[in-house]
């Protein structure tokens, strides 16, 4: 590059900075650099301290509660519009991105204060969801309900659409201009109703699906704390707090450590979930299309292929009388699907005119 432009671009690029301008290289904008009241804003954003700490606590504690009966309540009823609105009404984000800024900019007492916000706050959506667990008369677990069943086997494309919520999460807390975007990022992390349905299936004796709803919170977690911390160091944040020098001397290397040992560890459980979920795919599909050919051959039809708990049922239906299933069992087997996890329902119908 001839001096004259790199030095016009230097000359660009620093002018830009102190304006607070998005910073650009060569035309293309990388990030824009935050100033001293950015990082200000963001702090009484996301911290509950200072004056005004007692209506945010109460504010924070109120929202929680009722964002918990809610999603509890959509999740019962196998809502999809309530459990939206409890994602909006949630107020976990905030203690979580709270977590993250206190990470970048080295404030152990808001770091303490934000993960005892957000731990205090999932055990209370938890009990919540267990409390309305108690008054409901069925279980409510993932065979019955779809709330639950999309909710209970995170895979790693959960991981890849919380890192990229996590990041226009945080970019929207760095930049003002796009904070109409946070009602989305809202929807799209589900924070509140994974711990709903933790509470309910716990209630209902489903503990492997609770451990399956808290690990796609923890996903959620995980990929907002790292993507947080990665946007507010590009953007700035530490060096903007290490010129400050805000009291807590908390090593944010250590810090930031943990979060990649945290984001790591949830890889390898949703790495085998979504093996698991893709081999129980793949076997659905093939006995799918051998029941429907069985089907077709003795006069009947299949109603539908589906999994419950670690069987798949066939369900078919047809007329009087009812067919033998040894065919259908030899055509498996020659597939290599192992029938001891098949289960075939039989629907005989008949038409009848009275009167006649």
């Amino acid at each position: 590059m001839p001096r004259a432009r790199r030095s016009f671009l230097t000359d660009f690029t620093t002018h830009q900075r102190r304006l607070g301008a998005p910073t650009r290289l060569e035309g293309i904008v990388v990030f824009p650099a935050l100033a001293a009241h950015d990082l200000d804003a963001m702090r009484a954003s996301v911290f509950f301290d200072g004056p005004k700490r007692h209506s945010k606590l109460t504010r924070y504690w109120i929202l929680l509660i009722l964002s918990a009966l809610i999603a509890a309540a959509g999740v019962v009823a196998d809502s999809t519009a309530t459990v939206i609105g409890a994602m909006i009404v949630a107020p976990l984000m905030v203690p979580i991105q709270g977590v993250m800024l206190a990470v970048v900019t080295a404030d152990r007492a808001n770091l303490a204060r934000s993960i005892g916000l957000v731990i205090g706050g999932a055990l209370s959506a938890i009990a919540v969801g267990y409390f309305v667990g108690l008054m409901v008369l069925n279980d409510v677990v993932g065979q019955t309900n779809t709330q639950v069943a999309s909710r209970v086997s995170p895979r790693l494309v959960d991981l890849l659409a919380a890192l990229a919520t996590g990041m226009v999460g945080s970019t929207a807390l760095a930049r003002r201009d796009i904070t109409d975007t946070l009602p989305g990022v809202a929807i799209a992390i589900s924070l509140v109703p994974p711990l709903s349905v933790v509470g309910l299936t716990l209630e209902s004796g489903a503990g492997n699906e609770a451990l399956g709803a808290l690990l796609l919170f923890v996903t959620n977690v995980a990929a907002m704390l790292a993507t947080g911390t990665v946007v507010m160091a590009v953007s700035g944040a530490h060096r903007l707090a290490e010129r400050r020098s805000p009291i807590g001397g908390l090593n944010r290397r250590n810090a930031d450590a943990v979060v990649a040992v945290m984001l790591l560890g949830v890889g390898v459980p949703l790495a085998l979930s979504s093996i698991a979920v893709t081999r129980a795919t793949a076997k659905v599909v093939a006995v799918e299309e051998i029941s429907a050919e069985w089907a077709e051959d003795v006069g009947w039809h299949v109603v539908e292929v589906v999994t419950e708990a670690d069987d798949v049922v066939i369900r078919v239906e047809g007329g009087i009388p009812a067919p033998e299933t040894d065919d259908l069992e030899h055509l498996l087997t020659d597939r290599g699907i192992d029938t001891d996890n098949v289960r075939v329902e039989l629907r005989p119908r008949a038409t009848i005119d009275l009167g006649t």
